[in-house]
């Protein structure tokens, strides 16, 4: 008999369940419940949990964003978290051991969070510079990507954390995500793009995976059998869970046959009970399969309550902030932004900064927290340190700072600053949200009354009983300007909003509206306007904001706008000619001029890619005239990926410091002053020009579908095998001391015969000694060439990083001997005739790179015999 599913909602949270589920069987559990039961645990409950199962006492599971942190269970009220260094920061630390740390943290900020389950790691490749989140991803290489990938997974999942590793495969690109065909060849598309996953389920076993938004040869990824049930499933043996992107599931029947486990986020929008239930019966799902994906579900959810029993059972009553934990916390992530920081140039060693000197510090990133780029990756640090922040806290004591902005390069207006308080005279601002009556009209007392701090708010999981679907927001704050002169004030939302200025209305948001990108494209294009105000006067500031949409209809550029957000943005209007000269004049009367510039949130995001490698707006006119003005100028570039460098001949030093996460000010910091070796090494490409990138031609959706054209040659090994210089190759990285090798060898040979893949192996060897005056860390970097002639006649690259060691705190003159394992991996490629990976036979090279296009040594090892597998 079948029980009746509202028997779910009794008893309502895991803490009132008794603990059977932990050893209970699933099998026996499959036979004990419903078919209704069975399908409500293929679609989460919320936006954040899986669907529990009361009457068999099977908890839900709460999951939580991203790749930089974890954000909790709010997009709009979002608790306090460490903000990490992005993913390409990571990569280029070349340090597993220092990742599996930060998997670790990341581990313990996420149970802070009440989840067990982190959507994260991120490990798509980095194709292009221009993707929107590829500062989500860790490199362009699918090697050091991969063995990345493994050390912060096994970081995460030794605490009890389940790893979520995406996106499951090809979302290399924003432009038209949910639709767009990656046409990717079989080589291409195991060799680059699946080789990162491969490595890692192979070193990690991630116990969950999401699918990507697009499809991969013809075929969705959430519904693709071939990817999830032949490779992923059988081939590669994953036994956890597959879940979805959030709403990247399109179909019932397929989607389920091809071994999607959890459609997110809930409720259920394919998985209802009746579209199930009725596909089921047209015998388009088999009962068996139903039973076989529900299984897995119950297996993945048994396991993580099994290792974070007191956490389900009984949860704290909030998430928390890790205050306690902030002062370890802070010197990891210290250390990690240091790490991944690459030095670029330094000529004349203008770097490290050591006085007396008198330093400009110029830029736009300077006084501002750039701390991660943007879309679900964002989250709200609990600290942070700016760029200026880090470099006045840290100075030696003879050296003086003094400080100009320079440009404005932001793309939207910055958000309510210290200008802006609460009416009270607080800081922050009030807002008042307001349900709508039965005419469509604002009620006149307001439901919720908060104070908060950030005028960009993303609403989308905001709700309360007393406010229903759509509700009125209402912003009041005092402005006192700190100088007589213009402001220019914006709105960029969904729905409709109005701003008044002492009760005059100054920029109306409610019609002619432009879609923009705002809000995962649901948002208006941003409207401004400007006023003038009087130092020391004050202003009441009112916004007032409408969360539906308007009329269908009423203007041509209409947006089906499907979220809730609102940006007020604010800033003082800069001639900008003059703020070019001023900090220009500034740079000449100092010793050393330290521009801050780059990217942000704005210009990298989830949702839309760049449109070209260019420093926003006037960013090159201001590095230029500083530049022009004191030779003695270094840029610190902010960024998730590569930019161009019009500039780089004019400047003595650039340091590239990505986005760094809570401690962004002192890590930057402590490598202008020397007070860390830098060690970072890049794990991307930086190239000259857009025409430079292999995948350019093909990069955006082109009538639905994207043609991987450049096959395996992406990032350096496209520039290696056409001849073309990049601006600064894969692998480059400076120091302040210098490293040299010796003595690579081959310590091991590979054996003559196997019986089995497996015991391939071959051991190499080299001495790498600090030349230098300074103590150092250092990663070194093995690649390996195949034979020159081949038995397939395929072209490979002329050589692939195929493993690297990082060594620390190498004194001068000090010599350590480095040692690494080179496996089947290492010199296997995938053969598309015999539909396996394959090795060349013939005399292969090992060589260790200084970076991509430049090796030294070599050592040579001889495979004689087929060596053919498949999996892992």
């Amino acid at each position: 008999m079948r029980s009746d599913p509202k028997q779910n909602s009794v008893p309502k949270t895991n803490a009132d369940m008794d603990r059977s589920f932990l050893n209970a069987s699933v099998p026996d559990l499959l036979k004990q419940l419903s078919t209704e039961e069975k399908i409500s645990l293929l679609a989460g409950k919320d936006w954040w949990n899986t669907i529990p199962i009361p009457r068999l006492n099977v908890p839900s599971i709460k999951v939580t964003d991203g790749p930089n942190g974890a954000r909790g269970d709010s997009f709009y009220h979002m608790t306090p978290a460490v903000a990490l260094p992005c993913a390409t920061s990571l990569g280029a630390t070349f340090s597993k051991p220092l990742i599996e740390k930060a998997g670790i943290l990341l581990a313990n900020e996420t149970k802070a969070r009440n989840a067990i389950c982190l959507l994260a790691p991120t490990i798509n490749i980095q194709r292009s510079p221009l993707g929107g989140r590829a500062f989500e991803s860790f490199s362009e290489d699918p090697t050091l990507s991969g063995h990345i990938a493994a050390a912060y997974v096994n970081g995460l999942q030794s605490q009890g954390v389940s790893a979520t590793i995406k996106h499951f495969v090809g979302n290399d690109q924003e432009h038209e995500r949910m639709g767009e065909d990656s046409i990717i060849a079989p080589r291409p598309l195991r060799e680059i793009y699946l080789r990162p996953f491969q490595i890692a389920q192979r070193l990690s076993k991630p116990r969950a995976y999401m699918t990507s938004y697009n499809k991969v040869n013809g075929t969705h990824c959430s519904e693709n059998e071939w990817l999830l049930k032949e490779l992923l499933r059988k081939e590669w043996g994953h036994d956890g869970l597959i879940m979805s992107d959030w709403y990247g599931t399109y179909s019932v029947s397929e989607a389920i046959n091809a071994g999607l486990n959890l459609e997110m986020p809930g409720e259920a929008k394919w998985r209802t009970q009746m579209l199930v239930t009725h596909l089921i019966q047209a015998h388009k799902i088999d009962p068996r399969q139903l039973d076989r994906v529900a299984g897995e579900v119950l297996q993945w959810v048994q396991g993580l309550v099994k290792l974070n029993e007191e956490l389900v059972y009984s949860p704290p009553s909030k998430e928390k902030t890790r205050d306690e934990a902030k002062e370890s916390d802070a010197r990891l992530l210290r250390q990690l932004g240091g790490e991944g920081i690459v030095l670029l140039k330094n000529d004349s060693d203008i770097l490290p900064v050591v006085g007396p000197k008198k330093i400009a510090v110029i830029g736009p990133n300077a006084k501002a927290s750039v701390l991660t780029g943007g879309g679900s990756a964002q989250l709200r640090a609990a600290w942070s340190s700016t760029p200026y922040e880090g470099l006045e806290a840290n100075a030696p004591k003879d050296v003086e700072l003094s400080y100009w902005l320079g440009a404005i390069t932001a793309k939207y207006l910055p958000v309510l600053g210290s200008e802006f308080t609460h009416p009270d005279g607080s800081a922050g601002f009030e807002l008042r949200h307001y349900a709508i009556d039965e005419d469509g009209e604002q009620v006149s007392e307001p439901a919720v009354v908060e104070t908060w701090n950030n005028s960009d708010m993303l609403m989308a999981d905001f709700s309360n009983p007393a406010l229903g679907t759509h509700f009125f927001t209402e912003l009041n704050a005092v402005f006192t300007p700190p100088e007589t002169t213009e402001w220019e004030f914006s709105l960029t939302v969904t729905g409709k909003a109005w701003l008044w200025m002492d009760d005059k209305l100054v920029v109306d948001n409610s019609k002619d509206q432009i879609k923009g990108e705002a809000y995962f494209g649901c948002g208006t294009i941003e409207k401004k306007a400007t006023i003038k105000v009087e130092k020391g006067k004050k202003y009441t500031l009112r916004m007032l904001h409408d969360t539906r949409p308007p009329p269908a209809g009423a203007t041509e550029n209409n947006t089906p706008f499907i979220t809730k957000g609102i940006r007020v943005g604010a800033f003082p209007v800069i001639n900008q000619d003059q703020a070019i000269r001023d900090a220009a004049s500034l740079a000449a009367s100092s010793d050393v001029a330290v521009i801050v510039a780059g990217l942000n949130s704005d210009w990298e995001s989830e949702g839309y890619d760049r449109p070209d490698l260019s420093l926003p707006l006037r960013t090159n006119e201001l590095i230029e005239a500083v530049a022009e003005a004191n030779p003695n100028t270094v840029v610190v570039i902010q960024a998730g990926s590569a930019v161009s460098m019009p500039w780089i001949d004019q400047v003595k030093g650039v340091v590239y410091a990505w986005y760094l996460g809570n401690e962004t000010g002192n890590a930057i910091a402590d490598i202008i002053y020397g007070t860390q070796n830098p060690s970072g090494r890049l794990p991307i490409s930086l190239p000259k020009r857009e025409k430079d990138i292999a995948a350019q031609l093909n990069f955006k959706s082109a009538r639905t579908k994207i043609h991987y054209e450049e096959g395996i040659w992406v990032g350096y090994k496209g520039h290696n095998a056409r001849g073309i210089e990049p601006l600064f190759p894969f692998g480059h990285g400076l120091s302040y001391t210098t490293f040299d090798y010796e003595s690579l060898k081959i310590i091991h040979p590979p054996p003559a015969t196997v019986q089995t893949s497996d015991e391939w192996k071959v051991k190499v060897g080299v001495t790498v000694t600090n030349t230098g005056k300074k103590t150092g860390s250092h990663s070194v970097h093995f690649y390996v060439s195949p034979p020159d002639e081949t038995s397939t006649g395929l072209r490979n690259p002329q050589w692939t990083l195929q493993a690297f060691e990082k060594v620390y705190d190498l004194q001068p003159g000090e010599s350590r001997d480095v040692e690494v394992v080179l496996d089947k991996y290492a010199v296997s490629h995938w053969d598309e005739l015999w539909n396996t990976w394959r090795a060349e036979l013939g005399e292969w090279t090992v060589r260790v790179g200084v970076d991509a296009q430049t090796m030294k040594g070599e050592a040579k090892f001889t495979i004689e015999n087929d060596l053919e597998w498949r999996g892992l």
